[in-house]
């Protein structure tokens, strides 16, 4: 008895869950201003024609409502049998402008689509609108368009909207889509008031630290085809009679180790979005320079470019989230420009944040140095 009901609630929920998307996705009508017109010629006609009883006005009520229907008809067939398609780039930043392809396929093998409107909806991504005058049949149309991602995160869905005032423009038919396609989105990499500073802070560190160590001299061996003239060593190709270049020990990029303490209250929510963009910021403009990048939190610890690209850091920052409880976040002894970002700042120096620079949720700059 109890397997028998369980049974009827699933197929219950099943036929709901229909229901709710066929009423989502079904076709809305509006009618316009020249569909209200018209609307009310014909019942003027109509009430002509049942007053006088003339049959000429019974056939001019008859071919209105005629071309009402047909309208309806055609309508409603053009906006059926059309699927849209996005193709995003591989990377992309919340609150940066992205250009997208649209790719809007008409399946209706000899039925074309005209006058065909696609717009955002709600929250939609979409910034504008296109316009499609004809799709025909089997074909697909591809045109390009500016999405903004206003937050970062996983994104699985949007809405789109499907508009038409085909053929005659009595009213203006609307239809929903959703798109169903995961996008990664990266925290922005646009610049907040303090951390221009706060990068200038790294950068000045970083160099202080590998100054010199770019141009040691290694060693004298034989020359070897393709190389550079502007190392060959003249004194001592002269003195063994072959060409001779000098060799220097291999450059050392400045390293930068950023900390991000994933441990934080509700009260901190604003805070930890802002301290993740101020990573990503760091991350981006670093890498961009040369610099070696490490970040690291509670469960993840990335050396760029060594292990992997910057872009491993920016996809994890993109999915990270705030935790109630974490473990503290141990200083490493590295000689590097470190900057931590921590919710309790006071507490940075007893896990070894000794001369590190620590942002705390007071100051974008830092509360300074923890001592």
């Amino acid at each position: 008895m109890k397997t028998s009901l369980r049974r009827i609630a699933t197929w219950a929920n099943a036929r709901w869950r229909q229901l709710r998307r066929w009423l989502r996705m079904r076709v809305r009508e509006r009618v316009t201003k020249g569909g209200a017109v018209y609307i009310a010629a014909a019942v003027m006609v109509g009430l002509a024609a049942f007053l006088s009883a003339n049959n000429l006005l019974f056939l001019l009520l008859a071919a209105m409502l005629a071309t009402l229907m047909v309208s309806g008809f055609v309508s409603r067939l053009g906006l059926s049998g059309l699927e849209l398609d996005i193709l995003l780039p591989d990377h992309i930043c919340a609150r940066r402008a992205t250009t997208a392809r649209v790719l809007l396929k008409n399946d209706k093998g000899w039925m074309p689509s005209f006058s065909l409107h696609v717009t955002g909806v709600e929250d939609s991504v979409f910034m504008g609108a296109l316009y499609f005058p004809l799709v025909p049949g089997g074909a697909t149309i591809e045109e390009t368009m500016e999405v903004r991602f206003r937050r970062r995160g996983l994104h699985s869905e949007d809405s789109f909207q499907f508009a038409s005032r085909f053929p005659f423009g009595f009213a203006e038919r609307r239809m929903l889509v959703t798109m169903r396609r995961d996008v990664i989105v990266y925290p922005a990499i646009d610049p907040k008031p303090g951390f221009d500073d706060l990068l200038a802070e790294m950068q000045g560190e970083a160099e202080t630290l590998s100054r010199g160590r770019g141009h040691d001299f290694y060693r004298i061996r034989p020359y070897e085809p393709m190389e550079s003239a502007r190392h060959v060593d003249w004194r001592a190709t002269a003195h063994t009679g072959e060409l001779q270049v000098r060799e220097f020990a291999r450059e050392v990029e400045p390293l930068v180790c950023l900390a991000l303490d994933l441990e934080g209250g509700p009260e901190h929510d604003a805070w930890f979005e802002e301290a993740v963009q101020c990573c990503a910021y760091l991350a981006w403009r670093l890498a961009a320079q040369g610099a070696r990048v490490r970040l690291r939190t509670q469960d993840f610890d990335l050396l760029s470019p060594v292990e992997e690209d910057v872009y491993a850091i920016l996809r994890y920052l993109a999915l990270v989230a705030r935790q109630r409880r974490a473990e503290p976040l141990e200083a490493l002894p590295e000689d590097c420009a470190q900057v931590l970002f921590t919710a309790r700042a006071s507490k940075a120096a007893d896990h070894g944040w000794l001369g590190a620079r620590v942002v705390g949720p007071d100051a974008w700059v830092g509360t300074g140095r923890a001592e």
